[in-house]
């Protein structure tokens, strides 16, 4: 299965990526990590290695991509995912998790990907989060043939992969008469 899941900061994209690879075991990759290296502070890597760690990973059976990006970079992810979630909580939620997270990783208790300065806090409240365009993303979406399922929490995209898993299970058991059915467990992602 390939998910990709779009989303302002402060969504829970990544929450939600972690939880669903533990749970299908399938592995996620946040595409900041894919535009930042992380050894050094401000250092992105060339544009050319971030466009060919999405490519290599696009390329594999299974996988989960989260970001806030839906660029021309990121197009493939989109045109091959098999379900594509935009999380669009509350604003106000939003506010309070990257609040939330700002106070935890600068007080130690939480780590991050890289040390939060008040002005990252600033530009995350407001570009990232209040200014998200999340039409301009339904819209990519949908100019690659795609459909994207807006949810406000988790719980409705582990249902919406769970009646998809159904689907495909029972879809692979109607192609294969000597089969029954297969198993959650045994479903080819």
């Amino acid at each position: 299965m390939r998910i990709r899941i779009i989303g302002s900061c402060g969504s829970g994209k990544s929450t939600l990526a972690k939880e669903l690879s533990d749970q299908y075991g399938i592995p996620y990759y946040e595409l900041d990590n894919l535009i930042w290296d992380r050894s050094a502070e401000n250092l992105r890597y060339p544009e050319s290695v971030r466009d060919d760690s999405v490519l290599s990973i696009v390329r594999t059976d299974a996988w989960i991509i989260e970001g806030v990006q839906y660029k021309d970079w990121t197009l493939k992810s989109i045109q091959e995912a098999d379900l594509i979630f935009v999380l669009n909580p509350n604003v106000f939620i939003r506010d309070y998790r990257i609040i939330k997270r700002f106070v935890l990783s600068r007080l130690g208790m939480q780590a991050w990907n890289y040390k939060q300065s008040f002005k990252n806090l600033c530009q995350m409240i407001v570009k990232w989060n209040h200014q998200y365009n999340i039409v301009a993303a339904l819209d990519v979406i949908n100019e690659n043939s795609k459909t994207a399922m807006i949810t406000r929490n988790k719980n409705q995209v582990i249902q919406m992969i769970e009646h998809h898993v159904e689907v495909v299970s029972s879809e692979s058991g109607k192609n294969d008469a000597g089969n029954p059915g297969l198993l959650k467990e045994e479903i080819p992602w």
